[in-house]
């Protein structure tokens, strides 16, 4: 569980964890062996359609979920089945405790169930003095360290086979072997007793089907069959959103959890409940039979427009599976009790404001979590907005409202970095400051820090802009803030290649950042603001394309925008306008210039690349860079090339132990290829990957794809 008081506490929660040598391995082990096992799965899926029909289904049924929760009712209790709707956790708690007390059970085994999990039930049930035992593997060596799950599939895997022979050799009261295979043998043997001696037991449901008042779970293990069925009592509890309209639409679902889950076409056991079945030692030959609905604030959450998405969830826990900071520092610290991006959101509305206020921060916006989701949820836009209620509700932290000042006065941002080019001399080093970062940012010390150049690009475009008569295209570039003022060159070298393609260039002088700080720092008005300010900008200009180097820019400008401006006055349409032109450089240059290996003298250098996240991801931009790379030199393919370097914008400034951690693998992937050149698509990759190069003292060139193609030119 999550109990920092403060982002200070937390971030020495990061540094425990960070220390644990065997779960860096474990979780390393872990994420790429998924990401192949999950490939694998899908390779004759259509995952795209398959998560639409999901989350279409979803949706349809969380705006019919009274509708259904009564059919689903009026089923089941056709069957013999009692079924219970719980206002909260309390409540809940009771139910179920109240069910054991009336029919004298003294001993109670479960099958696994976050949303036990989420009421704490098993704390509860103590209380009162019932014996409760976990019967799934990994719930029950959890629940003798005394521990909540670290997975929502797999609870135990922040655990070493060492750790868990100590834990059953203290149990058992014999030295046991550390054989993961004896183990499970030592826990089979345990269990036998509970399962034979326990009067009730407990399950979860993956889905509650209204048409016919079945239950369905699935599970690796045989625990759950067995709990469900050997008892004289068995209650199930479910949240409202497991209903589901149709049986099939709950196989649709159970295509995606195994295979987003654990890489499996299906899971070893697939169960379907339908009702209270004969039992030899129940009443009248009967097994008493009770589903517990919990609601829990799901039903205010299901009539709030942007979140009721997260009911597409189907808990298969892929969000922390690819998720760069899970694998650096796992379920206990990046979550409460649902853990990765959709534990935090619901740690936000299921345990309050107070548990998820760091949490919602330990977002690095990478996507991945995005790009994996079997319901299509927007997990870093959600984390997002959580970011911008919380300050809401609590006032915006000063360094926050002060960035929104400041970025939604062009004019007085511009001018701040250009006195920042005079400030920096005295710390100036070559193409890096020496010093001052550090006075003002700590911990910062793993990567340097770009100088502000001595000209902007905005000052130099008059004298380079092409004159073209009878253009191919009309562009108007963005630059943003970090290309205009820290990289200029970049901006020149894109320049120099789309003239060569007879591209008539513009560059409107009211453009500014795009704002994607800021709304990482969950300032949403100023977000607004400054979209607004660079819509109006770009408005006027002649262009069939806008065009941008930076692949965070491009997904902002392109999708974020969209979404910011949607419903403010006079910009709907304005912004549909901006959105259509806008394009990143790699794109633009391979798929609609069009060129050619024939437009390269083919460099023998060894180009490494890195993939930054939001061109791969979220703009789904794939093999045009590799393509521009082969065109201009000799492409090194490096390790996990599409995942995360760790920069993140403001993540690397509020939490730089798990930003260096990130930038250290991701540079030693590329140091493996030889390659002593290393381009990217984002400025902000490269300032955090050529920084990170620096201090390493690797000798690494780390430039702009853009830089690349104009040096070979031919």
């Amino acid at each position: 569980m999550h109990n920092a008081e403060n982002l200070k506490e937390y971030r020495e929660d990061m540094q425990e964890a960070l220390d644990n040598e065997f779960l860096r391995k474990s979780m390393d082990a872990f994420a790429v062996g998924y990401r192949e096992n999950r490939a694998k799965a899908f390779a004759n899926i259509d995952e795209k359609a398959l998560i639409k029909k999901i989350a279409d289904c979803k949706d349809y049924a969380v705006k019919n979920n009274a509708a259904l929760l009564k059919q689903f009712t009026e089923q089941a209790e056709k069957r013999g089945v009692h079924v219970h709707v719980a206002k909260d956790a309390e409540e809940a708690n009771r139910i179920i405790a109240d069910i054991a007390k009336k029919n004298n059970v003294k001993k109670i085994i479960k099958s696994k169930s976050m949303t036990s999990e989420e009421t704490l039930l098993n704390h509860y049930l103590e209380d009162e003095n019932l014996n409760v035992v976990e019967t799934d593997l990994g719930e029950w060596i959890i629940q003798m360290r005394h521990e909540g799950p670290s997975h929502m599939v797999m609870p135990a895997i922040h655990l070493s086979r060492y750790q868990v022979q100590d834990l059953f050799s203290k149990r058992t009261g014999e030295k046991l072997d550390s054989d993961p295979v004896k183990l499970t043998k030592v826990a089979r043997r345990e269990l036998r007793r509970d399962f034979a001696d326990a009067d009730m037991g407990v399950s979860g449901a993956n889905f509650c089907v209204a048409e016919n008042g079945h239950i369905g779970i699935a599970t690796n293990e045989g625990n759950a069959r067995l709990t469900t069925t050997s008892p004289r009592i068995h209650v199930a509890i479910a949240g409202i959103d497991k209903l589901v309209p149709k049986l099939t639409d709950a196989l649709t679902a159970l295509k995606a959890l195994p295979r987003n889950a654990t890489g499996q076409a299906l899971t070893s056991y697939v169960t379907w409940i339908g009702g209270a079945n004969e039992c030899a030692i129940g009443e009248d030959n009967k097994k008493e039979m009770h589903i517990v609905f919990l609601d829990n604030g799901r039903s205010k959450i299901a009539e709030d427009e942007m979140f009721s998405q997260i009911f597409r969830c189907v808990r298969c826990g892929a969000c922390a599976n690819v998720c760069p900071v899970y694998r650096l520092v796992g379920g206990h610290k990046m979550g409460h009790i649902y853990i990765g991006a959709i534990g935090l959101i619901l740690t936000y509305f299921f345990h309050g404001e107070e548990k998820a206020k760091n949490l919602v921060h330990n977002c690095i916006n990478c996507g991945a979590c995005k790009s994996i989701c079997a319901g299509g949820i927007d997990l870093p836009g959600l984390i997002k907005e959580l970011r911008a209620r919380i300050n809401q509700d609590n006032g915006m932290p000063i360094e926050t409202n002060l960035l929104g000042k400041v970025l939604k006065n062009r004019k007085l941002f511009h001018s701040l970095l250009r006195f920042g080019k005079w400030a920096q001399a005295p710390m100036k080093k070559g193409p890096y400051l020496r010093h001052l970062p550090l006075m003002f940012m700590k911990d910062q010390g793993f990567r340097s820090f770009p100088a502000i150049a001595d000209k902007p690009f905005r000052d130099r475009f008059s004298e380079i802009k092409p004159m073209v008569h009878n253009p191919k295209h009309r562009v108007a570039l963005f630059s943003g803030c970090v290309q205009d003022f820290v990289y200029p060159e970049q901006m020149e070298a894109a320049v120099k290649v789309m003239a060569r393609h007879n591209v008539a260039i513009d560059f409107p002088m009211d453009q500014s950042c795009c704002g994607l700080p800021v709304q990482m720092m969950g300032e949403k008005q100023a977000t607004i603001d400054v979209a607004k300010q660079n819509v109006d900008a770009f408005e006027g200009a002649n262009c069939d394309y806008i065009v941008t180097l930076c692949a965070s820019c491009a997904s902002h400008l392109k999708e974020g925008y969209a979404e910011l401006l949607e419903k403010e006055p006079g910009y709907k349409e304005k912004v549909e306008r901006f959105s259509a032109k806008v394009i990143d450089f790699s794109s633009y240059v391979h798929d609609v210039l069009g060129v050619s290996a024939d437009d390269f003298n083919k460099s023998s250098e060894k180009v490494a690349y890195h993939a930054s996240c939001h061109l791969c991801r979220e703009l789904k931009v794939v093999e045009q860079p590799r393509n521009l790379i082969e065109m201009a030199g000799d492409y090194a393919p490096s390790a996990e090339e599409d995942v995360c370097c760790g920069f993140g914008g403001t993540f690397t400034v509020k939490f730089p132990e798990l930003s260096s951690t990130l930038l250290d693998k991701k540079l030693t992937n590329i140091e493996a290829t030889g390659a002593k050149r290393l381009v990217a698509d984002c400025p902000g990759c490269l300032l955090h990957l050529g920084g990170g190069s620096n201090v390493r003292n690797n000798g690494m060139k780390v430039t702009h794809i853009a830089e690349l193609l104009a040096e070979n030119l031919k």
